[in-house]
């Protein structure tokens, strides 16, 4: 799933694709590189973002959205709003992820339902500006545990809701509400996530808890733009497990480490003959 972000203030690319000629062309440019799914989003959900108006967010990703799937591209909405799941939807979007599983705006899931459209629901506990604070799991099973049983509970209102089991996609939500650790934790985790019989999309790419990670000795965060061999490493990782997707920004790099995999995982063919 590549990123195409239609906004000035995302934590990875912010403003490099703010207007619709330019994420139109970016998300081709991904297609290109091998992206399946191409998923668009008009709502920063970094840090202590401010939320665009709906209008706003409907006149940042709509026009992408048709220009996209007009191409034939399988497009996914990333919003958490039902106007704009509507819209997106009748643009062409076939997927809508939701990194709110349905609890910033529950319409969203009866949108989805009267649609054929799948759903993506993200463990989430707040919007932007307060979720840092109810990044706290200190329940038995600690952080896993938590996910596991919230996303649950996710999924008993996508079921009322009538959206077939079938088009459901859940997120553990990586960076939402969780500190660095907790990141970890729920990567070393994710077999009981997928315990809940639905497949799992995981969006690691670039973000802070890699940073952490990759930290200078003086303590100083790796750089946005220079943590993707470490998410090329939890793609591969990611892949071995067998997740249904990951949510990658350098889609050729991701598609190339893939190929790597998939040849080293391929049946031996004697009738190969390859120079050294």
């Amino acid at each position: 799933m590549g990123v195409v972000n239609v906004t000035p203030d995302s934590f990875s690319d912010g403003g490099r694709h703010a207007d619709t000629a330019s994420a139109v062309a970016h998300g081709r440019r991904l297609l290109a590189d091998g992206a399946d799914v191409l998923d668009i989003g008009g709502e920063s959900t970094r840090p202590g973002a401010t939320r665009p108006l709906v209008r706003e967010e409907l006149d940042r990703v709509v026009p992408v959205i048709e220009a996209l799937a007009a191409d034939g591209v399988l497009v996914s909405v990333d919003t958490m709003r039902s106007e704009v799941a509507r819209a997106a939807i009748e643009a062409g979007a076939g997927i809508v992820n939701d990194v709110s599983g349905g609890l910033a705006d529950p319409r969203i899931l009866d949108v989805v339902a009267a649609s054929r459209a799948s759903y993506v629901a993200m463990h989430w506990r707040a919007h932007a500006d307060r979720m840092a604070d109810l990044a706290s799991y200190d329940g038995r099973g600690g952080v896993v545990a938590a996910v596991r049983g919230e996303l649950a509970e996710r999924v008993t209102a996508i079921r009322a809701a009538g959206i077939p089991e079938d088009r459901v996609v859940l997120d553990p939500g990586l960076g939402f509400a969780k500190r660095p650790d907790h990141n970890w934790q729920l990567l070393q985790g994710l077999d009981q996530i997928a315990s809940l019989g639905f497949p799992l999309l995981v969006g690691a790419s670039r973000k802070s808890f890699l940073g952490t990670l990759l930290s200078d000795p003086d303590g100083t965060p790796r750089p946005v733009d220079q943590r993707e061999s470490a998410g090329l490493a939890l793609t591969l990782l990611l892949a071995q497990q067998g997740v249904w997707g990951v949510r990658v920004h350098d889609v050729r790099a991701s598609r190339d480490a893939l190929r790597v995999l998939d040849r080293m995982n391929a049946p031996h063919d004697p009738r190969e003959t390859e120079s050294p």
